[in-house]
């Protein structure tokens, strides 16, 4: 028996509504973490703004996108999967600049899981989203939103795991940096 779309929207709601308050809150809270660090972030760090903080940012804002606009009412099949399709597409497409940005700029520095959180992991959700995108067009809503469920998770949980790298990062360095820092060896 088929399933309707607005039957499958209203059984996942509640995950659609957790899951886009979490991932507001989590947006929010990077837009505290970069005022914070603000001193931390001068010029010679934007290439480090650029590849990891702007994504994770990006990251979190994509999760809450797909969950408004999972829960808007009124949609059909073809809107839903159209609209999350070509989110998902700018996702690709936005995850391969900054694959490309990190491979190149930070590949020495960085240790695999960085490489695996900050780079592959939003990869595969955004892959999985467009997955789900194309699945509802086809009119299987209930597999199209465990894909997109999936993706979701994903995405949070990179982004959540980023910003505490993030913020050990910042904090570490900031005290190595500080004037007030003892010197080495001495």
């Amino acid at each position: 028996m088929s399933v309707s779309l607005d039957q499958t929207l209203r059984d996942w709601r509640d995950f659609y509504a957790m899951g886009g308050a979490a991932a507001a809150t989590l947006v929010g809270l990077m837009f505290v973490f970069a005022s914070i660090g603000a001193s931390q972030l001068a010029a010679r760090n934007l290439g480090a703004m650029r590849a990891f903080i702007t994504p994770t940012v990006v990251h979190f804002a994509s999760a809450l996108f797909v969950c408004l606009v999972s829960v808007m009412p009124g949609h059909s099949a073809r809107s839903l999967g159209g609209v999350l399709g070509v989110g998902a597409l700018i996702g690709v497409a936005y995850c391969g600049q900054i694959l490309v940005f990190i491979f190149r700029r930070f590949a020495a520095g960085l240790a695999w899981e960085d490489r695996l959180f900050y780079a592959l992991i939003p990869l595969v959700g955004y892959v999985l989203l467009l997955a789900s995108a194309a699945i509802e067009l086809e009119g299987r809503p209930d597999d199209a939103n465990i894909l997109a469920g999936i993706a979701i998770i994903a995405l949070i949980v990179a982004g959540l795991r980023n910003a505490w790298d993030m913020t050990v990062w910042m904090t570490t360095r900031g005290a190595a940096d500080s004037p007030s820092a003892p010197a080495e060896g001495g």
